[in-house]
This record gives structure tokens, sequence and C-alpha cells, in this order.
């Protein structure tokens, strides 16, 4: 059963990913953009790509340390979310669905890491 929802979840965090990469890649050029951008792309494919190693971890330790590092970029990644929707960088409806979707994977996610702290 784990091992099927890890593959889930693992999907949707690369959807995630995928999504903010698609949705933000058309904005015009700007310095502000090409900051955001970065940064969110970074922090949004590094919370898939955690996840997914963390997936494959060969220890309980080992997977604490990747769930930590998808907790970190998660909430980074929340953070660029507020940044842009504070700056009306794009409309509030496609930042609201993107919003909800990464504050419930951060949740998800910071969750499962209390209960592997407490293994």
């Amino acid at each position: 059963m784990e091992n099927n929802y890890n593959q889930i979840f693992a999907q949707r965090t690369k959807a995630l990913a995928v999504k903010i990469i698609n949705d933000l890649s058309d904005l015009p050029y700007s310095d502000k953009v090409s900051v955001i951008r970065k940064q969110i792309f970074r922090s949004a494919s590094s919370v898939a790509a955690n996840y997914r190693a963390m997936c494959r971890a060969r220890s309980i330790k080992e997977k604490y340390a990747k769930i930590c590092i998808v907790v970190e970029e998660a909430d980074e990644t929340v953070f660029w979310l507020e940044v842009i929707e504070e700056i009306n960088l794009v409309s509030k409806e496609k930042i609201s669905e993107i919003m909800r979707e990464s504050l419930e994977i951060l949740k998800v996610t910071s969750t499962y890491k209390s209960k592997l702290s407490s293994k």
C-alpha cells in the first residue's frame, strides 16, 4: 500500500513542478521575472526529485534526510508563489490553483516528516 501511495505522490509532485514550469515559462522577460522564475523552478523541481529519491531511500535515516529537503523546498515553493501573488505576476486564479496544491504537498510531507522523526 505504501509503495502505491509513494508512486502516486511522486507523480503528483512532478505534475506540480511541470505545471509551474509550463505556466511561468511564457511570462515576458524582465529582471524580476527571471529571478523569481529561476528560483521557483528550482524549488518545485527539487520537491519532486527529492520526494522520488526519498522513495528509494535505503534506511529510515536516509528517508528522513530526504523528506526534510522535500519539506524545505515545498515551503520555499509556497514562498515564491506568495511573492508572485503579491506582485501580481500572474492571475489570481492561476496562482490560487497552484498554491492550493503546493500547500497540500507541504502539509502532507510535513506530517510524514513528523511521523518519520518518531521512528
